[in-house]
């Protein structure tokens, strides 16, 4: 008895698709720990069988692998369910019996599909508008697909842009782990958006920064945030319009559906100390208390532009009163102009310099070292992405420094 993935003439797989929902416009896909766990793999789509089953040939399996998968119809918004409507584990293959097959001949094994999960509306229409373009970005990056958020999104289907670092696929590096920053309101870190004065050209900085040997190679995970749904999502304490947050749940989202993804498609570091989190305004609030809620899991991150909300800051005083451990590296900006260049917004503006100062006063009576936090303030910056990608170089240097 031998795993199939041992067979030089591969396998074979056949798929019954027992809701009938599968189709040409919709066919079915072989997602796996082989292909990056890609839902819509074109190289791993399978063929209607007259007898109603569907079919792919697998033959080209990397030596010494032992294959993990799942079966979607074209994305993980629309991946296998069991008869109950749960998501399944992933599969294996079962050992076959290589005494019974003749010269050459593949293995034929057969599944089972109860139901596919039933796309929101919203992903539909971004396969309408076409979202799954060519990125604009100086690297190496990838979508993976999820579903889930918080405050509303918990049915919704987003990418995940995972830039790699340089030489992270060459075959020299195949056995090599990196450490992994997961950043929010991943829409604006590699491309600028219509409407915003930028982007946080972190593929850019990133690149650079790794070739001239400044900080070591890291895998960067841009995190999209919810649309409509983003203030409930990135909002952890107090209320904003009349509006509570689900900060909890995001963070319970991220640290057990976004991170797992990630680890499975991606040679990432394990370990606090190897992960960090960060954003800027309502997505720094929430990587604040992310990293301070569970420090054991993010144990750096960074800090920008964090709001005062609509109580001058009184709810996240209140949360960080109850702070008993903080993570290992803290970097924390702030413009001077954050609100306005308007001289009547003075007072504003310099009420947020003093809540970036009231943090870094906080880390450090709480033992943290200078070489465990970071304060940048910049006087004339503004509440945009020109400003944080301007301080990003630093916040990355003193979170992930080049290793001796």
């Amino acid at each position: 008895m031998v795993q199939p993935e041992l067979l030089p003439q591969g396998f074979v797989l056949l798929v019954t698709d027992e809701s009938k929902a599968a189709s040409l416009e919709h066919p079915i896909y072989f997602a796996s720990s082989i292909n990056g766990w890609n839902p819509a793999d074109p190289e791993f789509v399978l063929s209607p069988r007259s007898d109603g089953k569907w079919q792919i040939v697998i033959d080209d399996v990397p030596a010494n692998t032992t294959i993990a998968f799942k079966f979607t119809m074209g994305g993980w918004d629309r991946e296998e369910l069991d008869g109950s409507g749960n998501p399944i584990e992933n599969r294996s293959l079962p050992k076959v019996d290589r005494s019974k097959l003749g010269p050459d001949e593949r293995p034929v094994l057969e599944f089972s599909v109860p139901e596919f999960r039933t796309p929101v509306p919203m992903a539909e229409e971004v396969r309408r508008t076409g979202r799954y373009r060519t990125l604009d970005v100086t690297g190496d990056i990838r979508r993976l697909e999820v579903v889930g958020g918080a405050g509303g999104a918990e049915a919704m289907m987003r990418d995940l842009l995972v830039w790699l670092p340089p030489g992270y696929s060459d075959p020299a590096n195949a056995g090599r782990t990196y450490p992994v920053l997961y950043m929010m309101d991943g829409q604006n870190l590699f491309e600028a958006v219509p409407g915003l004065p930028s982007e946080w050209h972190i593929d850019e900085t990133a690149t650079e920064l790794i070739e001239r040997g400044e900080i070591e190679p890291i895998i960067v995970v841009g995190v999209p945030h919810a649309g409509e749904h983003r203030l409930r999502e990135y909002l952890p304490f107090g209320s904003i319009q009349g509006q509570t947050g689900d900060g909890d749940a995001f963070v319970g989202w991220m640290t057990r559906e976004v991170m797992p993804r990630v680890e499975r498609a991606f040679r990432v570091k394990s370990g606090a100390e190897n992960t960090a989190i960060g954003g800027a305004s309502l997505g720094g609030a929430i990587a604040l208390y992310a990293s301070t809620k569970h420090p054991d899991v993010f144990g750096k991150v960074i800090v920008e532009s964090l709001p005062m909300l609509h109580d001058d800051g009184k709810a996240a005083r209140d949360y960080l009163d109850t702070v008993t451990v903080w993570p290992g590296k803290v970097f924390v900006g702030m413009g001077g102009r954050e609100v306005s260049n308007h001289e009547n917004d003075a007072p504003r503006n310099a009420k947020y310099r003093a809540w970036a100062e009231e943090l870094d006063q906080r880390l450090a009576e709480a033992g943290l070292g200078e070489d465990r936090r970071r304060l940048r303030i910049d006087p004339q910056a503004h509440h945009n992405e020109l400003a944080w990608a301007e301080r990003f170089p630093e916040a990355i240097r003193f979170l992930f420094p080049a290793q001796d």
